[in-house]
């Protein structure tokens, strides 16, 4: 399972390929799923945007069972190029319970380096089955109203904001969905945004892309006012009673030992 589009440096992609290699040799681990994250998964990067690759791993079952547990997080260095880092199934796991949706999002990333289908399949299916909407929608408001409010007086993290607002209006206009797609594009093209809204997207989009590192300067008032107005929407919803976690836990416990013993 792989997807990466021409537009990535061939040269930047195989050293990242080069990493994730190393990272199963040195920690003895596998990797069924290493994609692309940030802004260019996002589908706003800018000419020089670094390189966001995010991965899950899982141990040999041995080291599931040590009395000291190891780090569920795995680095490698960082520079202005790369930011490879990746999280245990385990860990994973955990935070979908809870409803952090990162990990849904690194499941229907658009950029792919490779991956079991039959592992994103599975987790997409739990996810379907475990999600709590209400603590999804959380998820993005809480991203939003922080990156609405830290972001300066900067376009770049302008962005930050705004696509958790599209996310939930998304989520607003799919009921029945909790799982929301990664990029905003596709957000947009989803969500039924007024065309005026969707159109001065798109042109920031492209202001972006040909733009080193997006200056100083407020975005255009209908998109601050768009996000605002999703923010206030989402916090003031009526919102259904968050779910018990038990069962949740229980179901992924069950589908984690079933990878682990596969």
């Amino acid at each position: 399972m792989r997807a990466v589009p021409e537009t990535l440096d061939a040269d930047v992609v195989a050293a990242i390929d080069r990493r994730l290699a190393h990272v199963c040799e040195e920690h003895g681990v596998t990797i069924p799923l290493a994609v692309e994250s940030g802004s260019r998964a996002w589908g706003f990067p800018s000419p020089d945007s670094d390189y966001d690759a995010r991965f899950l791993f899982l141990r040999p079952v041995d080291d599931y069972l040590r009395l000291t547990p190891l780090r569920d997080v795995v680095e490698t260095p960082l520079d202005a190029v790369f930011d490879v880092n990746g999280w245990d199934v385990r860990k994973a796991l955990g935070l979908l319970v809870r409803g952090n949706a990162t990990v849904t999002e690194w499941l229907r990333s658009p950029i792919v380096y490779g991956g079991d289908p039959a592992f994103v399949g599975g987790m997409l299916e739990l996810a379907d089955r475990i999600l709590d909407r209400e603590r999804v929608l959380d998820h993005y408001l809480h991203i939003g109203r922080r990156h609405l409010a830290d972001s300066g007086g900067k376009l770049k993290r302008f962005f930050y904001a705004l696509r958790p607002a599209a996310t939930l209006r998304w989520l607003r206009v799919h009921p029945g969905n909790a799982v929301a797609p990664m990029d905003l594009p596709t957000l947009m093209a989803q969500n039924d945004a007024p065309a005026d809204v969707a159109e001065a997207i798109s042109e920031l989009i492209e202001l972006k892309a040909v733009t080193r590192e997006l200056g100083t300067g407020e975005p255009p008032l209908l998109l601050r006012t768009f996000v605002e107005s999703e923010l206030i929407i989402a916090e003031e919803r009526q919102a259904a009673p968050r779910s018990d976690l038990t069962a949740a836990s229980r179901e992924a416990d069950d589908y984690f030992r079933g990878l682990v013993l596969r």
